[in-house]
């Protein structure tokens, strides 16, 4: 017992030790900016993009040394430690299957050496088994929810030492959220990741992590998006979009811009002889509008075909938003701007478009699926957001 308590405090005092120098370093940084350098050899601070370059480097580098995740073995596949790996809820699967299986240095097997506990179930494989179609009825997922957090509270003291604070669940379903009020401490205490991440419907970004949705076709990306034309290639549409007329937003666009100028393409479904990738790399902005949740995966595909995002939602907290400045890499649009989409994007500068595209090849690291992940993509970038709320700091 002596043992157990004395870890707990010795990962405590490691926490604020962390804190207290990430504190330090955010005044400094911020009294001395034009004094301070990036450390040597790590290009990923370059530009313009983060809200603290140095900062951030200094909380990741901490994060590295220190921070410990432990899984909880309860449950068993697929609604629990699996995942989906391919189409639009890849994100799910992929960190749940890279947490459990990959060779990263976070997990451990010591609950008691933990900073942060997982709960590894699925919300899109528990649509799948426990979900009755067209029944719109998510009570058996708030069930199963409610179930395993029982379980592992009363077989762990964890949960109960913290109400859950310190434990987070991974989803990128649209249920997500629905799904997490099963328990009212998960709901409103525990660090939900979400792709869905809309402040109006309970998203809170001081506790809660936006996860970027990425889909792949599948299982992987598109080879169209790994070998892209060169930078200076002409691009000869100004916009693009193409999607389906669900949600708020999208009629909207589609009723003001479907078939209406030739340099904002727009299109319910694109046609079968035309190439959705090649659209997207042939076109300066890619239109992302929410559909009937606010995330949308155009976002990480534009990003991957280096088409500067225009980012057309309410309520959205964008991903990594604590690190990204996203105004330097995308551009956001009022709604009620849809009707002056052409004139608000022509009226972009030249060399500020220049520096926005640059900003996209910049993020670009941020947002890939790697296997086994690599620093900074976008496994170890949820991993920071969650271990920032376990710092309960800032870093702008």
């Amino acid at each position: 017992m002596q043992r157990k308590i004395s870890k707990v405090k010795i990962k405590e005092e490691g926490l604020a030790r962390a804190k207290a120098s990430l504190q330090m370093r955010r005044t400094v940084f911020s009294d001395q900016r034009s004094n301070c350098t990036s450390p040597k050899n790590d290009d990923v601070l370059a530009g313009a993009v983060y809200h603290n370059p140095r900062l951030f480097y200094q909380s990741y580098s901490e994060m590295e040394k220190i921070f410990k995740v432990y899984v909880y073995p309860e449950g068993d596949i697929p609604i629990v430690h699996d995942g989906p790996c391919k189409d639009i809820y890849s994100i799910e699967g992929r960190f749940i299957h890279e947490m459990e299986h990959g060779e990263g240095k976070f997990r451990t097997t010591d609950p008691n050496a933990a900073h942060v506990y997982f709960l590894p179930f699925s919300i899109t494989w528990m649509v799948k088994y426990l979900y009755t179609p067209f029944s719109y009825d998510v009570t058996p997922l708030k069930n199963f929810v409610s179930d395993y957090v029982t379980v592992v509270s009363m077989r762990y003291p964890f949960w109960n030492r913290t109400h859950g604070a310190d434990h987070f669940m991974l989803a990128c379903h649209d249920w997500g959220p629905d799904a997490s009020t099963g328990h009212h401490f998960l709901y409103n205490t525990s660090i939900r990741v979400l792709c869905n991440a809309n402040t109006s419907e309970g998203f809170n970004p001081r506790k809660d992590v936006s996860l970027p949705e990425i889909h792949l076709y599948g299982g992987e990306i598109s080879p169209k998006l790994l070998s892209l034309p060169p930078e200076n290639t002409p691009r000869r549409h100004l916009a693009f979009f193409a999607g389906g007329m669900h949600g708020p937003i999208r009629p909207i666009l589609l009723r003001h811009w479907k078939n209406i100028d030739s340099d904002i393409q727009v299109y319910e479904y694109l046609p079968k002889d035309l190439d959705y990738y090649s659209f997207m790399i042939n076109s300066k902005f890619c239109l992302c509008p929410s559909g009937h949740e606010v995330a949308s995966p155009r976002i990480v595909e534009s990003i991957y075909a280096e088409c500067v995002p225009v980012i057309l939602s309410k309520g959205y907290v964008l991903p990594f938003s604590d690190v990204l400045r996203w105004e330097a890499f995308s551009v956001q649009v009022n709604v009620s701007d849809i009707p002056r989409l052409k004139e608000v994007l022509s009226a972009i500068p030249v060399e500020n478009y220049r520096k926005l595209k640059q900003g996209v090849r910049a993020v670009r690291k941020h947002f890939t699926l790697n296997q086994p992940a690599k620093r900074y993509d976008v496994f170890h970038m949820i991993l920071h957001s969650i271990w920032l709320r376990r710092l309960n700091i800032e870093l702008r």
